[in-house]
């Protein structure tokens, strides 16, 4: 793998937001922009690296599903989730519901094994920039090269081999909350793809969801009962207040995407969970849930964490903070210090996707 210097496309800006990355630049606190998408440069592959992260990205899927049925059981404790909340995962553990995507995040530098930072399992952004940006930007500068991107091919196919358990019509919600547009964005494209394998789709916020006393159904914004939605909202959230309560109630009422169970796939306690199950695996970093065992330097990470918040490093005895805004009451989990690696000063880290079960590409970060 290297770092290969481009030349961006004039207008960059425009062509990327026309083409639903309305999130190109991240505003900073004293007024600045910072480039979220960025064209100065791009990572390159040989053939065989991509084979060896299509294997790794397969088997991490499946090593995870075992880690899984490991964690429902309750042998690692709540893992900060509800009272119910690991019984409703291993009752849906069990019932295989839908399940159409998730993103590891891998420590790659083409020279050892790639591994295993965290799985988002259940709420994943970075579909636009993975499956559409980077796609178009590789037909307008580079069309002689190739890609590995079969992502948006996976995620029309993955709607389409479901369309029996999921039904003709298809409920897709996020939360308001988010105010980027990145959430909002995602589900949009998430929804263009289902409808081009053949759903009836329907969008709305997770705040305009209802409940019908009547029916014990959830409802939609024009109150038509939702069979089956898929929210962009995690699940330890939509558990802890009265929405959850309802869901716990009649569990079977809505099918929900992602499903109850990727809740422990999105816990930092699976990589825990990961390590106990497969201590040494060349595509893990060693990670424990109760302390940093015999660890120099390590960080440890909130169990329902996000976007860095409340982590803490500490390195060879030096400890670092991030601010803690909304996580770490839950529990943290323990994970080995393993840095990205530097490529001309930069430090990647490779998101891999699975749709369905399938390694469907990646996106660097």
């Amino acid at each position: 793998m290297r770092r290969e210097a481009s030349t961006p496309r004039r207008d960059w800006r425009r062509t990327v937001e026309s083409q639903g990355l309305v999130y190109p630049v991240t505003p900073t606190e004293d007024g600045r922009e910072l480039p979220y998408w960025y064209e100065d440069a791009a990572y390159v592959l040989d053939e065989w690296e991509i084979d060896h992260l299509e294997h790794v990205t397969t088997r991490l899927h499946s090593m995870c599903v075992d880690a899984a049925h490991h964690l429902v059981t309750g042998s690692m404790g709540t893992l900060g989730l509800p009272e119910r909340g690991l019984a409703l995962a291993r009752e849906s553990l069990a019932a295989d519901p839908v399940s159409i995507y998730g993103r590891f995040d891998l420590r790659y530098d083409g020279l050892g094994p790639a591994q295993l930072y965290e799985y988002n399992a259940d709420t994943p952004t970075g579909l636009i920039e993975s499956s559409v940006a980077q796609w178009y930007w590789l037909q307008d500068l580079h069309p002689d090269r190739d890609q590995w991107n079969s992502l948006h091919e996976r995620l029309v196919d993955a709607w389409r081999d479901n369309r029996r358990r999921i039904g003709q019509v298809l409920h897709l919600a996020h939360s308001e909350a988010e105010t980027s547009g990145e959430e909002w964005m995602t589900v949009a494209y998430l929804r263009d793809t289902a409808d081009q394998a053949g759903l009836t789709t329907v969008g709305m916020t997770m705040e305009q969801i209802g409940f019908d006393h009547d029916l014990r159904r959830f409802v939609d914004h024009e109150g038509r009962v939702m069979a089956t939605c898929f929210k962009l909202y995690p699940w330890e959230e939509m558990l802890a207040d009265e929405f959850g309560e309802r869901v716990l109630a009649d569990p079977d009422s809505t099918r929900w995407i992602e499903p109850a169970w990727k809740m422990v796939l999105s816990n930092k306690a699976l990589l825990a969970a990961l390590w106990h199950l497969y201590p040494g695996h060349e595509n893990l970093i060693p990670a424990y849930l109760d302390k940093p065992w015999g660890m120099d330097s390590w960080i440890s990470k909130p169990l329902h964490g996000r976007e860095g918040d409340g982590v803490r490093y500490v390195l060879n005895g030096t400890e670092h903070r991030t601010p803690a805004q909304h996580y770490g009451r839950e529990g943290y989990c323990f994970q080995q210090w393993a840095p990205p690696p530097e490529l001309d000063g930069n430090h990647p880290v490779l998101g891999a996707w699975v749709v369905d079960g399938h390694p469907a590409g990646a996106v660097s970060a």
